[in-house]
This record gives C-alpha cells, sequence and structure tokens, in this order.
C-alpha cells in the first residue's frame, strides 16, 4: 500500500508561524512542507540515524 499521510491540526503562535513561513519561502517549500522536513530532520536526529523519514527528503 502506499505511504498514507495523516492530517494534524496544528495551533501555532502568529510569531512561530511568520517565522517559519518565511524560512519556508527563503527554502522554496510550502508551509506544510517546511514543518514536515523540520520535523522529519528532528526525528532523525532524536533516532540517531540517516534513515528516518527516508521517504522524505525532496524539498
Amino acid at each position: 500500500m502506499a505511504d498514507q499521510k495523516k492530517q494534524v491540526p496544528l495551533r501555532l503562535s502568529k510569531r512561530l508561524y511568520d517565522d517559519l513561513a518565511a524560512w519556508a519561502e527563503e527554502d522554496f517549500r510550502s508551509l506544510n512542507g517546511q514543518i514536515e522536513f523540520l520535523l522529519t530532520e528532528c526525528v532523525r536526529r532524536r533516532k540517531g540515524t540517516a534513515s528516518a523519514g527516508k521517504e522524505r527528503e525532496d524539498p
């Protein structure tokens, strides 16, 4: 079966939203893509492997 993505409601402060949106624009990603990228990197580092979240490497 294909990789299914889950939807998660997320509440952010206006300041955090604006900072993430600006960062996403700098990296040529959507805000959703930037959040997913950052979370994937955090999980990868926490696990101490380069294979965590391998399905989402591209911007």
